[in-house]
């Protein structure tokens, strides 16, 4: 694995796109899903972060791009790191077409050429610092934080809260809590995790069950092993999430995914929040364009909340401030 190498895989959809808005207009469920157009709305950061990739983390060995058939004008095709992939490509054509993330992530494992250790990256993650795979994987291990947050009933978001919960209930099926915790206490105690997350767990020995994990947003280090097992222990519940062609209460996540390799132990502890900036998007974001200009952190992560916003003008402010940084042209553009 380690001559192998890490892949990135990237997924994009360009929801300005009037083929792709009538296709899912066809398809756009009656009941409660979550359609929000900050879903789908492309902010323009796709060129930033390949610039960033290519600058900041010229190891990589292979970037899948993901997407439903859609490549940019600017995108240059033939480059040799680059590996399109369009939603046919390998997803189940059952689930096609399909305007969830989860289905298009839960198969990213069944992609052609992914290495057995990838990284997972929205394209609102963006790398404005040097990256090494160190920062990712010790080895053959992912790097992560193993943290409980109990689940929250968010009425702004009441999608994600079923989500999650959704997910620790498939995980309290293979995973005894307290047991756990005492297979492995250095991975929940770890020295160097932020101090609110070492509350949450002495404060979570209380409960004998899981009431939720914590989770980053950022990155995902996977090992593809980690997919094969879970689909094959949890098939039933993931092909259900697929047959969902819009997000929606009865899904259940990726993080599914990122918590089993926890909680089997396959993963080196590690405070990976120190080299994220996050950040959500409002009408006033002075901290988010200083952390960009000032490259405060590794990666930038920047949530689209589900809130108003004046969107043309704050994305020209951001793209400015990217453009400050990252100017020119990575081989990734004609």
């Amino acid at each position: 694995m380690e001559r192998e190498g890490i892949d990135f895989v990237i997924t994009w959809v360009d929801g300005n796109d009037p083929a792709w808005q009538r296709e899912k207009a066809k398809y756009r469920p009656r009941t409660e899903a979550d359609d929000r157009p900050e879903r789908y709305r492309d902010w323009g950061f796709l060129p930033y972060w390949f610039r960033g990739v290519e600058r900041y983390a010229p190891w990589v060995r292979r970037i899948h791009f993901i997407t439903c058939g859609q490549i940019p004008d600017w995108m240059n095709t033939s480059h040799p790191k680059l590996h399109l992939v369009s939603h046919e490509d390998y997803i189940p054509h059952e689930y096609l077409p399909t305007f969830s993330s989860r289905v298009i992530e839960l198969h990213m494992y069944r992609i052609e050429g992914l290495s057995e250790r990838f990284v997972y990256f929205n394209d609102d993650f963006l790398p404005v610092r040097d990256l090494k795979p160190t920062d990712f994987f010790d080895g053959d291990k992912p790097c992560d934080m193993l943290a409980f947050q109990p689940v929250v009933a968010n009425p702004a978001n009441p999608v994600m809260s079923h989500s999650y919960l959704n997910n620790t209930l498939v995980l309290a099926r293979h995973f005894d809590k307290r047991q756990n915790v005492r297979m492995q206490p250095g991975h929940y105690f770890k020295i160097g995790y932020p101090p609110l997350y070492f509350f949450y767990n002495f404060l979570e020995l209380a409960f004998p069950l899981f009431t939720g994990f914590y989770t980053v947003h950022g990155p995902f280090p996977f090992l593809k092993s980690t997919f094969g097992e879970v689909w094959e222990k949890e098939g039933e519940v993931l092909r259900e999430t697929s047959s969902h062609r819009f997000r929606g209460s009865e899904d259940v996540t990726p993080y599914l995914l990122r918590e089993w390799q926890k909680l089997t132990g396959n993963f080196t502890a590690k405070n990976i929040t120190r080299d994220l900036g996050y950040f959500n998007v409002g009408n006033e974001n002075e901290k988010l364009l200083r952390a960009i200009r000032k490259r405060k952190s590794k990666i930038i992560c920047i949530n689209d909340a589900n809130q108003p916003i004046e969107f043309e003008r704050v994305k020209r402010e951001l793209l400015e401030a990217f453009d400050e940084i990252l100017p020119q042209k990575s081989s990734f553009e004609k």
